[in-house]
């Protein structure tokens, strides 16, 4: 089973690109960021046509997530039922796999409101995977806009006092590891920087300035399973790329 997180920075600016991967690499399960889409403007018959079930949850302009799937497509749950109007969280089960697709607020500054509605929206994901059956298998992945250690980062020096790297943000990954969860690319690839994202600016993809921020969460049972992760930098690459690649687990299931 293979299973994919991508932010791809405006599904509708990116449509070509996304549905050239789908077709060359035929992944069962694709958790979505940044559509940038309402969801009448989402591709789901489309996405039909090249054999997924999908669901999503869109506000226009900005965020939004959603769920591909080819092993099937149930139980869609959408935020955190808080009222809260941004659309961050798509959880569905595929395949009996449970997946959430996470947007995690960028934060913006240390000290700008934003910072803490981080904090308390990765606080919420905390809560909702502390209540889960742990004999389920569970894949929480996404663009979670945070490095968990120095070695996700290209140069630490240049983001001292940032956001992505702060204690606080990466406090909130190790209190979402302490439901059960394991991140798969550093479980596999204990000292590989691993780069997902890549600002469009400075040539920085070229030069290697990249961050990882995006990241697949598993349970042990899952773990176990893993046969592969890695980052498909060639979607990185060409033609109006997102500044995110799809990062991808492969598992024996």
């Amino acid at each position: 089973m293979k299973i994919a997180t991508w932010n791809v920075n405006s599904l509708t600016a990116r449509w070509a690109r996304v549905e050239g991967w789908l077709q060359e690499h035929s992944p069962d399960v694709v958790l979505v960021q940044e559509t940038k889409q309402t969801d009448a403007k989402f591709p789901s018959t489309e996405l039909a046509a090249l054999g997924y079930e999908s669901a999503h949850y869109g506000e226009g302009r900005w965020n939004g997530v959603a769920i591909f799937s080819r092993r099937g497509l149930d139980e869609v749950t959408r935020g955190f039922g808080d009222g809260d109007p941004e659309a961050r969280i798509i959880g569905a089960t595929c395949g009996g796999v449970r997946v959430y697709s996470c947007y995690v607020p960028n934060g913006r500054a240390l000290d700008d409101p934003h910072y803490t509605y981080k904090l308390a929206w990765l606080a919420k994901l905390r809560d909702q995977l502390a209540t889960r059956d742990l004999g389920d298998h569970v894949v929480v992945g996404g663009d979670f806009n945070v490095t968990p250690s120095d070695l996700d980062v290209y140069d630490p020096s240049q983001f001292v006092g940032a956001t992505h790297v702060s204690q606080p943000e990466r406090a909130a990954l190790r209190a979402i590891e302490a439901t059960g969860l394991t991140d798969l690319t550093r479980a596999l690839h204990p000292e590989l920087p691993s780069y997902s994202w890549w600002d469009y600016r400075n040539g920085a993809f070229h030069r290697g300035w990249g961050l990882r921020i995006d990241l697949l969460y598993v349970d042990a049972g899952l773990l176990s399973l893993a046969t592969a992760s890695y980052v498909d930098r060639d979607a990185r690459k060409g033609e109006k790329p997102s500044d995110h690649a799809p990062v991808v687990g492969e598992f024996s299931l």
